[in-house]
């Protein structure tokens, strides 16, 4: 037989224990080079700038010429 709990957990124990698991929600700041949302330490997605440098070039695509 395997270990068992001596004690009862109360309601408010258990409450304590389980509140840590409660889901937060992301931090999020503004890119210095385009004022759009992004992650702390991350690079921004629509600029590709990270910590004041380009890391990612990236290239305008028009709005009309998708391939559909």
């Amino acid at each position: 037989m395997g270990a068992l709990p001596k004690k009862k957990r109360t309601r408010a124990r258990r409450g304590n224990r389980q509140s840590s698991y409660v889901m937060k929600t992301p931090s999020v700041s503004r890119c210095h080079q385009c004022q759009n949302p992004v992650r702390p330490h991350h690079m921004c997605s629509s600029c590709g700038y990270y910590n004041g440098r380009e890391v990612i070039t990236k290239t305008e695509t028009p709005t009309g010429s998708e391939n559909n």
